[in-house]
């Protein structure tokens, strides 16, 4: 072989751990959202990606120093 790159295993060291019971979901599917809810997600998501991040309300002295 003559190339530069060393040749990897791509299989893991060791095995993946089963998936936890409690990531399955048991009982009744949730339902889908109307088309006016799927809406109201994206200008809600279109929003807080558009406006600044708040800044932090809390002051930059120590509870010590504010007395």
């Amino acid at each position: 072989m003559s190339s530069t790159q060393p040749d990897v295993d791509r299989t893991l060291a060791y095995p993946e751990p089963p998936a936890s019971p409690l990531w399955h979901r048991r009982g009744p599917k949730a339902r889908p959202l109307t088309p006016a809810q799927q809406r109201r997600n994206r200008e809600l998501l279109d929003l807080a990606q558009r406006s600044p991040r708040p800044r932090s309300p809390r002051s930059t002295k120590t509870l010590t120093e504010a007395r």
